[in-house]
């Protein structure tokens, strides 16, 4: 097409239409890769981000093309060119700023754009932003110098028609490409920058306006008197603590591991005659350790998230997408790092080596009342350092002390590793285990990665007595959820002495046993107990031995100690779990046997209905509470409510040696005890990448890196 031609193109509404559209599109691609830290990896996802833009910016400008008159046409189509440009600038702004994108509420007042903002945002300005605007002002000199001239000719309705259906059916191919490689993509939620990634940042704010509008019409209808039925279940619920065990940890630092796709299966499992986590067996073990053999995870879509929503808040994940992401942002929380600040005068932190955005931590940790999340932010995240969801575990670990070590005594600190996590892929220079040989890859090396954890995890015990911290600490050990789905169990049966042809719902739901670890150095009467439970426990049973009463909370678990405690375990499909039963959709199965009962006794019958009973109840008022934020109109007493404007991730550091300057000799720090020194150097690893000359370079260790893959909803762990 030669320049005559183009000129006499874009002299029709439908040229001037073309142009706007792809300069829009261009510079929306332009600050993808400049400014977004959008993760994308593979010429798959490159592809899905060179066009997500194309049918939502198609689709907004089309509402010129029904326009008759001239002038108007024009006008609406340059005024939406240049709102949806202003949104594209101050987005980047904010990302600048925040690292995350406005949601609805930060656009429309919740938190608004100019108290998100600080004083100093146009220093956040840089000199590529005017390929944002340059191009607004340029349209509008070739409009005015008439060298764009406007089309007194209307586009026929069919033909707009015809855009904003092919606008809508490219939008759907577009989400369709999304959901193949991030299957529920839309309900999971996982992270706001994988919205973007996969279907563009208009497609995101749409999304998360009607989302948003959902779920302030359900809350607009809440009242206080939606608590009722919540109040009298979670007091019926109530189980007192075992004098013998309330408050044996009192005062004490709470540390929290999180193993990553960890499950029981693991404990004591050999392969080859090598156990698997000989360090995590001899803790299962120890006299200094309340180990659980039938505790079980019990997440939804959520995994991870719906995991920490239930160690840290005593109420259950939603049963569609992760309460963190939909909900998380505005919810008002009783958690724990809040209770135990508020109560004990606790400090709180969280160290996890991915994006603070992930799952939506940094909002939902400011509602929990958590004072400190280091982010991958504080951490190297050289190529070579890293796993597909972040820091790996021995790196995670070694590389926060600098941190733990100013946190003021006594602390929560909660550590979330990812080395574990599907689909299981370790470097060359970290494994020191052999695979397991099924012809599933990622069953085969979920033993290799399992190890690597173990690893890490005994490196941190091991600096925990050398710096002093250990024997003035809890450590309370957990899997979060499943690391073998159930469509990869049948490889795993061989392995467990069991036969794929026989293997049933009951072996699956078994599977979902995960190790829950309560570690007190100087007890001696640790025991494995062979209590049901589940993650919706923690939270009561960690409060007891803490020394707080849990009846003033709203928590829909039961003390794991307590003479009292409900053995009912519930999962989010309302499938569950007596110490007798495994109720899976209407199939009932004897545990002793995993046999099918056929013709349950009356006693049966009556035992498993006020369990389903249960079960229904629970999980209906939890979820009530949550989408109605109802926890808004309840206090306890002796409560404060949470305002998240009072905590802000940056400067970590800074703050933490602000605080020990302000307390002087009166600071409980570990850093303050050792007379400020650290106590890095206790920490001992064999990590390769902290050793120069054993660490392969940048690039080989790039290639060794696993890109993001294909997968089912089964196979995202996190």
């Amino acid at each position: 097409m030669n320049w005559t031609k183009l000129r006499n193109f874009l002299n029709t509404r439908w040229g001037f239409f073309a142009l706007v559209t792809f300069l829009f599109w261009a510079k929306t691609i332009l600050v993808y890769l400049i400014d977004f830290n959008l993760g994308v990896h593979g010429i798959y996802q490159y592809f899905i981000l060179l066009i997500n833009p194309i049918a939502t910016t198609m689709l907004l400008f089309s509402i010129a093309l029904y326009i008759k008159r001239t002038i108007p046409a024009y006008l609406c189509l340059l005024l939406l060119y240049i709102a949806n440009t202003a949104f594209l600038l101050i987005s980047v702004i904010y990302y600048r700023e925040f690292t995350d994108f406005m949601t609805t509420n930060v656009i429309f007042g919740y938190s608004s754009v100019s108290q998100g903002l600080s004083g100093s945002s146009f220093s956040l300005l840089k000199p590529q932003d005017f390929l944002i605007v340059g191009d607004v002002v340029l349209v509008l000199l070739l409009l005015l110098t008439r060298q764009i001239k406007l089309d007194p000719q209307p586009v026929e309705k069919k033909q707009a028609v015809a855009m904003t259906s092919f606008s809508l059916m490219f939008l759907l191919l577009n989400v369709t490409l999304g959901e193949i490689d991030r299957p529920q993509l839309l309900t999971r939620t996982f992270d706001r920058n994988y919205l973007v990634k996969y279907l563009g940042i208009d497609a995101f704010t749409v999304y998360d306006g009607l989302k948003t509008a959902k779920t302030s019409q359900t809350r607009s209808k809440a009242t206080g008197s939606d608590l009722n039925k919540i109040i009298d279940f979670t007091q019926k619920n109530y189980a007192a603590p075992d004098p013998k065990m309330f408050g044996i940890a009192k005062n004490k630092n709470i540390i929290v591991l999180h193993l990553e796709s960890f499950q029981q299966f693991l404990i004591d499992y050999k392969l080859n005659d090598q156990e698997v986590t000989p360090f995590l067996n001899s803790l299962y073990h120890g006299k200094e350790t309340y180990s659980f053999a039938n505790f079980f995870n019990q997440v939804g879509q959520g995994k991870t998230s719906d995991a920490e929503t239930m160690l840290e808040t005593g109420t259950y994940g939603l049963p569609q997408g992760s309460l963190f992401s939909t909900l998380g942002t505005d919810n008002t929380f009783e958690a724990m790092p809040a209770i135990l600040n508020q109560s004990q005068n606790y400090s709180s932190a969280v160290f996890h080596g991915n994006a603070g955005s992930f799952w939506n931590r940094d909002k939902v940790y400011k509602n929990f009342g958590y004072q400190y999340f280091f982010d991958a932010s504080y951490y190297d995240q050289n190529a070579a350092n890293l796993t597909e969801y972040g820091l790996k575990d021995k790196l995670l670990f070694h590389d926060s002390v600098k941190y733990l070590e100013k946190l003021q005594q006594p602390f929560y600190a909660k550590f979330i590793t990812v080395s574990n996590h599907f689909p299981f892929v370790l470097d060359e220079q970290n494994k020191s285990f052999e695979a397991a040989n099924t012809g599933d890859s990622s069953v085969d090396n979920y033993f290799v990665t399992a190890h690597y954890l173990d690893q890490a995890v005994k490196e941190f015990f091991d600096y925990l007595k050398a710096s002093g911290l250990y024997d003035n600490s809890v450590i309370v050990l957990y899997g979060d959820h499943y690391g073998i789905s159930n469509s990869r169990n049948l490889k795993l049966a061989s392995l467990l002495g069991h036969s794929a042809s026989t293997w049933s719902d009951f072996d699956n739901a078994q599977l979902q046993r995960v190790p829950f670890m309560v570690h007190i150095p100087g007890q001696e009467n640790g025991r494995i107990s062979e209590q049901y439970g589940g993650e919706i426990d923690v939270m009561p049973t960690l409060l007891h031995l803490l020394g707080i009463d849990s009846k003033k909370y709203l928590l829909f678990g039961t003390d794991l100690f307590s003479p009292q405690h409900n053995q009912t375990v519930a999962f989010r499909n309302e499938n569950f779990i007596t110490p007798n039963y495994t109720v899976i959709g209407n199939t009932i199965y004897e545990n002793s046997t995993g046999n099918v009962v056929t013709h349950p006794s009356k006693k049966v019958q009556t035992e498993l209905k006020q369990a389903k009973e249960h079960v229904g109840n629970a999980l209906s008022l939890s979820d009530a509470l949550n989408n109605k934020n109802l926890l808004r109109f309840y206090v306890p007493t002796d409560f404060k409510p949470v305002d998240p404007r009072d905590y802000n991730y940056k400067n970590e550091v800074a703050k933490l040696d602000k605080i020990q300057e302000k307390l002087k000799e009166r600071s409980t720090s570990l850093w303050s005890k050792n007379n400020g020194h650290s106590t890095v150097d206790k920490y001992q690893t064999d990590a390769p990448e902290l050793h120069k000359d054993e660490t392969q370079t940048d690039e080989e260790s790039s290639s060794t890196q696993p890109q993001a893959t294909s997968s089912t909803l089964e196979d995202e762990q996190q």
